[in-house]
């Protein structure tokens, strides 16, 4: 409940109009090993493979990168993120590729002022919403997402 709560506040104060919010620099932990992560992130990708891409859909019938993102950890971590990739591009803590972990949140300059964002399981292999096959998962060596990497973020341990 208590971390429900933290990001509760971190998302409200993020949303108050102009105001330069700080990311939190500690992360959440919940207990899981990083094997247990991966397990709740497959059964997800399962549960939601080949659902269509849709600009601000939040459901069944389609949906975006930040709002699966934000379902996958609300339904598997019970932890609220905020709507929007740039939101979400503030939480958490900044972490190399040689330490991402599944569950890390992982960011690509898609266009001039567009991003794009996945979360990281394994092997350099990602979960997101792919504009033209719907939920998937893809690898962050394909030359595609490889020259669209932007940063990874941890929000929890």
């Amino acid at each position: 409940m208590i971390r429900v709560l933290t990001l509760a506040m971190l998302v409200m104060a993020g949303g108050c109009g102009r105001q330069t919010v700080e990311p939190p620099t500690h992360l959440l932990s919940l207990g899981l090993s990083q094997s247990e992560v991966k397990t709740r992130l497959l059964s997800q990708y399962v549960t939601w493979q080949g659902v269509p891409y849709r600009n601000g859909g939040q459901g069944r019938r389609g949906l975006d990168c930040s709002a699966f993102v934000q379902l996958t950890y609300q339904q598997k971590f019970g932890l609220k993120l905020p709507r929007t990739t740039e939101q979400q591009a503030n939480l958490g803590g900044l972490i190399t590729n040689s330490g991402l972990r599944p569950g890390d949140l992982i960011f690509f300059k898609t266009g001039w002022n567009d991003r794009h964002i996945g979360i990281y399981l394994e092997k350099y292999r990602f979960i997101h919403v792919s504009t033209t096959v719907g939920v998937t998962i893809s690898k962050m060596t394909d030359p595609y997402w490889y020259e669209r990497y932007w940063q990874a973020r941890r929000v929890f341990n």
